[in-house]
Parts: structure tokens; sequence; C-alpha cells
């Protein structure tokens, strides 16, 4: 069955599509309101960029076993009105006078435990509902959704704050939340059983989870050159957002480059892998778009976002070819603590990377913070060497044989 004609898959692409245009809609609301209601510093600004990952680092781990260990849409539909409902106290509590900084604290904070069980839950079930066969075409589906929303989102989301204001931002992510549930709610496709096996201790649950990436010899090297990339992302969108902070317009129109450049990448993702085959794939764009990163700090904007956006096309590539890559090789008990050791790692970075971005952009100011993403980002693929060296054993049994 072509995805096309899969009612479930298209419910589940539709709630990811209002979900993210949401998210991204509120990545810029909630620091420009932080700054323009409750006047946040530099380092402020970071606390929250970094508050909104950093419940990857703390439930990341224990949330792979747990979604082991239940059915993933409640998971999905749970998380999503957990989150409706802390943002709508955002903009109700600015309209009573009463918003602190402490109160966004929070709120990205538990906002972030939600996030956390609904993305594991959300890259475990796709195999369930597509079938392994299809999982790279539905994974470039979803993948370019995530880069289009990254356009519309952020483009949109900046003209939005700074016309309407933020406070109206965050009630259209409140309402995406809503409807995101609301078509989860409608899949029919109905999950295999749980294991019956006797669970094991939660620890030792979580060490098979990160044994099996930490050990796979093309997993490690992904999961890695990963980790490096989103925190150089995040140090340079967190530095961009500070930099210009009273042109939110502006800073959502060169993130939105960002979104066309992953855009570009997660559609050719495909192509590159016919083209280079399953394992040169993963690793053989990443010298060659790299040095453009370098050209991200310059201070002309409009070079400066062509850069961003032609990086971001590798980024683009790997979200749909590694993600199928990781779907594939992962066996279907160990799906949710894979996903979640990929989410500790990768999301865990992106709180560093926002962390590290208040630091220099508070010490050294916010275009020495862009200038080191934009250095970390040149020279990530390095990391993804040992793929290398396994496509040249591939080849060289593949002759042999």
């Amino acid at each position: 069955m072509l995805l096309s004609t899969d009612r479930d898959f298209r419910r589940i692409f539709l709630a990811d599509a209002t979900s993210k245009f949401g998210t991204q809609i509120s990545a810029l609301a909630l620091p420009f309101l932080a700054q323009s209601a409750l006047h946040a510093d530099p380092a402020q600004v970071g606390l929250l960029a970094t508050l909104t990952t950093l419940s990857f680092l703390l439930v990341g781990l224990p949330a792979g076993t747990w979604i082991d260990r239940l059915r993933k849409r409640p998971v999905m539909i749970g998380a999503d009105l957990v989150r409706a409902g802390l943002l709508a106290s955002v903009p109700l509590a600015w309209a009573c006078g009463t918003l602190t900084l402490a109160h966004l604290y929070a709120v990205v904070g538990l906002m972030g435990v939600a996030t956390v069980l609904f993305d594991v839950a959300h890259l475990s079930y796709v195999p369930h509902v597509v079938g392994r066969d299809r999982l790279l075409a539905a994974n470039t589906a979803l993948v370019s959704l995530n880069s289009v929303a990254d356009v519309s989102g952020r483009g949109i989301g900046g003209l939005i704050v700074q016309a309407a204001g933020a406070p109206l931002a965050l009630l259209l992510d409140v309402a995406s939340y809503i409807a995101s549930a609301l078509l989860t709610a409608r899949v029919r496709r109905p999950e295999p059983g749980l294991p019956t096996r006797e669970r094991a201790p939660m620890l030792r649950d979580i060490g098979a989870g990160l044994k099996f990436v930490l050990r796979h010899p093309h997993l490690r090297p992904i999961a890695l050159e990963g980790a490096l990339t989103n925190l150089a992302i995040q140090l340079a969108v967190v530095s961009l957002l500070i930099t210009l902070a009273d042109r939110p317009g502006t800073a959502g129109l060169f993130l939105a480059a960002g979104g066309l450049g992953a855009l570009a990448g997660s559609l050719t993702a495909p192509r590159l892998r016919r083209a280079l085959g399953p394992l040169r794939s993963l690793w053989l764009p990443g010298p060659f778009l790299a040095p453009f990163a370098l050209a991200i700090g310059l201070h002309d904007l409009r070079l400066a976002a062509a850069a961003w956006a032609i990086t971001l096309a590798k980024t683009g590539v790997d979200n749909v070819l590694r993600v199928s890559f990781r779907q594939q090789a992962t066996p279907p008990e160990l799906l949710g603590r894979m996903n979640a050791t990929f989410r500790f790692l990768l999301t865990g970075a992106l709180a560093a990377g926002a962390a590290l971005a208040g630091l220099i952009a508070q010490t050294a100011g916010p275009h020495t913070a862009l200038w080191a993403a934009a250095a970390i980002l040149s020279i990530r693929w390095v990391l993804a060497l040992p793929l290398a060296t396994r496509q040249r054993t591939h080849d060289h049994v593949s002759q042999g044989s």
C-alpha cells in the first residue's frame, strides 16, 4: 500500500504537521517574550533554551524503557494534551500580569519531559504503522514535513510575534497540540502485543539500550556526529536569537532559510542512497557540505543565511537516512531504548549548546558564539569517518565474493 493511501499514516503525518508548525512558532515566541516582557539577559535566554531540552538528560534514558513497556499511541496523545495545558498557562499569566521568568522556566522544563515521552514513542510507533519496508519513504515524508515547518513556522511565526505579540503566537501552539492529539486518537491500526518476558530491572534495561548503540559499529559514529552537530546548531540558533532580539521577523526568515536547506536535503536523501549505497550515503555528504558552515559567522546576513541553508541540507539528508537506518538496524523490542539513547545524546547536546551560547554571548558577545558554532559545524564530519572505513571493508568483501 502506498503511504499516500494509508489513512493511519496520513493521520500521523497531519498530527505531526500541526504540532511541528506550532512548536516552531513557540520556539521564537518564548525567548522574545522573555526578553521583551521580562527583560531577560543573554544568560537567562540561554538558560531558557537549555531547559527546553534538559529533560532529555534527566529522563531520556528511562523513557526508552518505559516506552518499550507501554502502548505508544496513548503516550503520544497524553503528551500532546499535557504540553497544551502547560503552554496555555503562559499567555494566561501574561494577561493577568503575573508572568515571571520562574514560570517560563517551569513550563519549558515540564514540557520538555512530555516532549521526551512523545518523541521516543513517536519514533518507535512509526515502524508499527508503516512497516519496516516503507520506513525510508515514511521518514522522507516526515523529515520533509519538519523542514517545511521550519520554514513556515519560523518564518510566519517571526512575523506573528512581531505583528501581534508573543502571547498570541503561543496560543497557536496550544491549538496545534490539541489538534495533534485528536488526529493521533483517530489512528486505528492496532499495536503489536507488549513483551511477555519478565521485566528486567530498570537500570539493566537502560544499560542494554546504551550498549546496543555505543557498541554498534554504525550507530556509534552516527550518534557521536549527531550530538556534535546538535550542539553547534543550538549554539548558532540561540546566538542568532540574542543578536536579533529587536528583529524577530528577520530572525524567523534567517532560520527559515535553514528549513529550506533541510527540506532540499531530505528530498534528495533517497536518491543519494540509491546513488552512493546504504553506507556511503551516511557519511560522504559531510566533507563536501561542511566548508560552507564557516560562512555562517559572516556579518552579511544574506550570505550567512545562504550558508545556513547549505549546512542544514546535510542535516536533512541525515535525518532521513540515519533515522531509517537506526530503525531498520534495531530489533523491535529495543526500539524504545535505542531511540531514547539517541534522544538522550542528541537532545542533551542541544541543552549543552544552548547553555554554551548563553555563556559565550554573555562573556564574549553573541557573534563570537556564532563563529564558534560555524567552526564546529565545519569539522563535525570527522566523527563519521569510521563509517568510511566500514564502507571500504564492505566494498572489499563484496568484490571478493
